[in-house]
């Protein structure tokens, strides 16, 4: 069978105690001998010996097998986490281990698609060009003359996997108790949700979906390209699609010399990752740099990236989507009671807490992280502290989040790794500005109301003001007049019918005439957008010499 499901598995392994025995008796001695090693010369200065330590990291993971290979692979993207002369060897769990049987590949093609790999293509090589952990992945040519990628899986999968995983949640559920982080119960939930999502990666027409799906919804953005499913090509457990002709997003000095803007390329992808969080509510789980890939060209300030591998995916809901933008608004505005209580609608907090003690718990660890600027956020920034809250309250991390806080640890992780002075949220929250401002969805004018008008109905310049000085603050290639034209657009076309309501309000409060906030609006609206300054940076945007 190739679903998940943790009790049904647990009873299949304890059936079979010889196998159970010998699993777990081989995991704890080789993460064992490790953590020994580590611990005696981690602390080591000299660089051949933090080289032979990452040697026998990387040995050990991929010993272990596709499930550690997994945790492996998301250490390879937190430059942060991980010892940088340990990571060059942990980037090869990404698609540089040792591939399995051509043989046995050949066998499974033509065992999935009714046919020998010679008579299927024009040109099948006699070698892999990559090894990851669930398969391998061969460059071969179409009868029409096109280069296609074929991805062919590991033989026996479902049982490795299902071995495993029942051993990494019994092993991590009995070490609940002691980790730093105050999990609970919720540990074996997140471990399950990993699990599914590793059975749902090994069925490749699921992942033929997905790239479909996936590649709608950017169908519109030139700067993310999806390849292409060749359907005739693909079964469960061979997936053949365009192949992509790219560089791996990896290495900065590799994209500089092949005249790749890295900046461009890590703001594509940020940028993109939300879309797929906070827009599309279907997201890329797994955006290490073996599945993304730099393309040539740019589309105003974004470079081009192309994705590879949807066998991670996921789906978060419209509630989640909304009260996660709204928390990043929150979050910068320092606006901790509002943030407890999106605490609280995404699971993190039982409805039932006392919020009147985390209420200041929360600004003094996220307030200190943020600081004065938002540049100087991160999540690793907020990690080390957060520990110490969801130990010390009653968080607890749902299951659900599981892919999600994967995904955008890993897309950090990523940027970091081509930029180590780069802020996540010196993109997220010019975004989610933006996209506020806009007010193009009803969503997003509903929290746009939340965010300017005070419990009293009184406008809240200052949010606003922050708004406008976020999107103004990405630099002098930032043109105002999408924002002012889109703005426009709201307040005067049915959309912004609430806002005129909301607006009009606050001329009549307290029965009487109050101009004072419309005076305030009106100023603040005039030194944004006088015509020195729309005409300034029309001019920076005109002009090339200027820009640089």
């Amino acid at each position: 069978m190739t679903t998940y499901s943790p009790g049904r598995d647990l009873r299949w392994l304890l059936l079979r105690p010889w196998v159970l025995v010998a699993r777990l008796v081989e995991v704890l001695w080789q993460l064992g001998s490790l953590a020994v090693v580590l611990v005696i010369q981690g602390s080591s200065p000299k660089p051949e010996v933090q080289k032979r330590l990452a040697q026998k990291i990387l040995a050990t993971l991929t010993g272990l097998g596709p499930c550690f290979i997994k945790v492996g692979q998301s250490l390879s993207t937190r430059p942060d986490l991980v010892r940088r002369d340990w990571l060059e060897q942990l980037t090869q769990l990404q698609d540089n281990l040792p591939p399995f049987s051509h043989a046995i590949a050949l066998a499974t093609i033509e065992q999935e698609l009714g046919g020998p790999a010679d008579q299927l293509f024009e040109h099948f090589p006699g070698h892999p060009v990559a090894a990851a952990s669930l398969g391998q992945v061969y460059k071969a040519q179409l009868a029409d003359g096109h280069w296609v990628a074929v991805k062919v899986q590991r033989p026996n999968l479902p049982y490795l996997l299902r071995r495993d995983l029942v051993i990494i949640r019994l092993l991590a559920v009995a070490a609940a108790p002691v980790l730093p982080l105050n999990l609970g119960f919720g540990l074996g939930d997140i471990i399950d949700e990993f699990g599914r999502s590793l059975f749902a990666e090994i069925d490749y027409r699921q992942e033929a979906d997905n790239a479909e799906r996936f590649a709608t919804l950017f169908c519109h953005h030139p700067e993310v390209t999806v390849p292409r499913v060749e359907r005739l090509l693909s079964a469960e457990r061979v997936l053949t699609t365009t192949w992509i002709n790219g560089t791996k997003l990896q290495e900065r000095q590799v994209l500089e010399s092949r005249q790749l803007d890295p900046s461009a390329l890590i703001r594509t992808g940020v940028i993109a990752g939300l879309q797929q969080l906070l827009e599309f509510g279907y997201f890329h789980a797994d955006p290490h740099p073996g599945n993304l890939f730099a393309l040539p060209g740019k589309t105003g300030d974004l470079g081009h990236v192309a994705y590879v591998d949807f066998g991670m995916m996921d789906s978060i809901s419209d509630s989640d989507r909304l009260t996660l933008t709204g928390a990043v608004v929150h979050l910068i505005n320092r606006d901790f009671r509002a943030l407890a209580n999106d605490f609280v609608g995404l699971g993190f907090l039982n409805p039932k807490t006392d919020l009147e003690p985390i209420v200041p718990a929360l600004e003094e660890v996220l307030g200190g992280a943020i600081g004065e600027n938002v540049g100087a956020f991160n999540f690793k920034a907020i990690t080390d502290r957060f520990s110490e809250l969801m130990y010390a309250y009653p968080f607890r991390v749902p299951a659900r989040f599981a892919l999600i806080i994967r995904a955008v640890v890993s897309q950090e992780g990523l940027a970091l790794r081509l930029d180590p002075n780069f802020k996540i949220v010196q993109v997220a929250y010019p975004y989610v500005a933006k996209r506020l401002l806009a007010g193009d969805t009803a969503e997003m004018r509903e929290k746009l109301l939340e965010v300017l008008f005070d419990g009293d109905g009184r406008l809240q310049i200052e949010r606003l003001e922050n708004l406008l000085a976020v999107v103004e603050s990405e630099g002098p290639s930032t043109d105002l007049l999408p924002v002012a034209g889109a703005g426009l657009r709201l307040l005067l076309g049915p959309g912004g019918r609430s806002l005129r309501q909301r607006l009009l309000l606050t001329l009549v409060q307290d029965d009487r005439l109050n101009t004072d906030d419309l005076r305030s609006l009106a100023s603040l609206l005039g030194r944004t957008f006088s015509p020195r300054k729309i005409a300034g940076t029309m001019f920076n945007r005109l002009n090339p010499l200027a820009a640089a």
